[in-house]
């Protein structure tokens, strides 16, 4: 029996899910989600729920409404849920999202389900807010185009309901600060447990079957996994599956162009404001620089943050440039080291030595993730998955994956910026 202790920060948050458990467009995969699941630990509930802004039934209704809202967007054709759509775990299927007048970005657009429990939010963290997360998309000329969080709250305004609801919920006129208040109100509810794999955890021996529990195995051992997708390399970390900090892992590396990335970096975030980030995450090929753009360190160039594994199946393309079309892939890019002439790889980043059967039950255990919500779905994308790797392997190397680690000359970004 799964126990559960009901803090006092946690009882609007069940309110909220009890009074919005039909959602407006009738779609389940869109309600807010009960805090009765497995594997969810509400002590962590309780330390993401911001205490000077709780969580009320008419925030979350109308942080709902306003998810699906395109008014939001400069043309009116882009919401929240465009780039971020329930039936697909909050991800749109895309190698990078699309915003409006069909403006490509540069980025895989993550899950928003359990992104509560992030440090900071986006790839590259730039974002310490869900609040700030919901605002920079929609002030972003490739995603939804508003000039400014003002015009956004002036093009839904017009509508009555939207006033009665901004009253109702925050006790004041509509306004920017509590638009993103809102939208963030309702990611809060967001939280997606209860998969095969928390069963298991629980003490349910039968609920993943043994390629699975192999998979997890490998996943602490041999495979390495837990080297980034845990708090540490010694400790298995049966929740989050990440260790909220940021890796250059080998995908899309500057290389020749570096130096003048650096230039063009320096130069277009030099006014230091989190808008000027932004766009050079989104807009820009400076994209592939990552955390850099936040930090300005050298060790922070091209690495992004690792994400949460949950519903991983669910929610390809992968990696923050939507590179890798299945698991396979993933785990073949890890298994090879790719990237190991990268002077500014994650030292982890190795050879694995993985076989065929090997990284299959690697994918059984991530397959194992997937919450009941997206049982379906899982299956039928495991098929898909299963079918195009049987066709093609792109970054299978056997010959590299069982080959030793090479040694690679270190070098600053400034070093290799500025000399050139």
């Amino acid at each position: 029996m799964h126990k559960y202790v009901v803090f006092a920060g946690l009882a609007l948050f069940a309110v909220a899910v009890v009074a919005l458990s039909r959602t407006l467009d009738g779609s389940a995969l869109a309600a807010p989600r009960s805090l009765a699941q497995v594997g969810l630990p509400p002590q962590a509930m309780q330390a993401a729920l911001p205490a000077d802004d709780p969580l009320t039934p008419e925030k979350v209704e109308l942080g709902r409404k306003l998810f699906f809202e395109p008014l939001l967007s400069a043309d009116g054709s882009v919401s929240c849920a465009t780039c971020h759509d329930p039936a697909r775990a909050f991800t749109d299927g895309r190698p990078v999202s699309v915003g409006i007048h069909g403006r490509a970005g540069q980025r895989n657009a993550p899950t928003v389900l359990n992104a509560l429990f992030n440090k900071a939010q986006f790839w590259d963290g730039r974002a310490a807010t869900l609040e700030a997360q919901a605002a920079l998309p929609i002030t972003n000329p490739s995603e939804m185009g508003q000039p400014n969080l003002v015009a956004a709250a002036e093009a839904i305004a017009a509508l009555r309901s939207y006033r009665e609801a901004f009253l109702a919920a925050f006790g004041r006129e509509l306004n920017g600060a509590d638009l993103v208040r809102a939208i963030a109100a309702y990611e809060r509810t967001l939280v997606s447990f209860e998969s095969p794999f928390d069963r298991f955890d629980a003490g349910e021996e039968d609920a993943i079957d043994y390629a699975a529990q192999r998979g997890w195995e490998l996943f602490n051992t041999k495979a390495h996994c837990n080297r980034c997708h845990a708090p540490s390399a010694k400790e298995r970390d049966p929740t989050y599956f990440t260790d909220f900090d940021y890796h250059n892992i080998g995908i899309g590396i500057p290389g020749r162009h570096l130096p003048q990335a650096w230039r063009d970096a320096e130069r277009q975030i030099a006014a230091g404001t989190l808008e000027a980030v932004d766009r050079a995450a989104i807009d820009s090929e400076l994209s592939v620089l990552g955390r850099f753009l936040v930090t300005r360190k050298d060790t922070d160039a091209a690495a992004f943050r690792t994400p949460g594994l949950r519903n991983v199946l669910v929610t390809a393309p992968y990696f923050h440039d939507g590179s890798q079309a299945t698991l396979w892939d993933v785990i073949d890019h890890y298994n090879k080291g790719d990237g190991l002439h990268d002077a500014w790889l994650d030292e982890d980043i190795e050879p694995l030595a993985l076989s065929d059967e090997e990284i299959d039950d690697l994918v059984a255990f991530l397959a194992s993730l997937t919450s009941p919500e997206y049982r379906s779905l899982g299956e039928r994308e495991l098929a898909r998955q299963r079918a195009i790797a049987q066709k093609s392997r792109p970054q299978r190397d056997v010959q590299r994956a069982f080959a030793p680690k090479p040694r690679v000359s270190s070098i600053t970004l400034e070093t290799a910026g500025r000399g050139a």
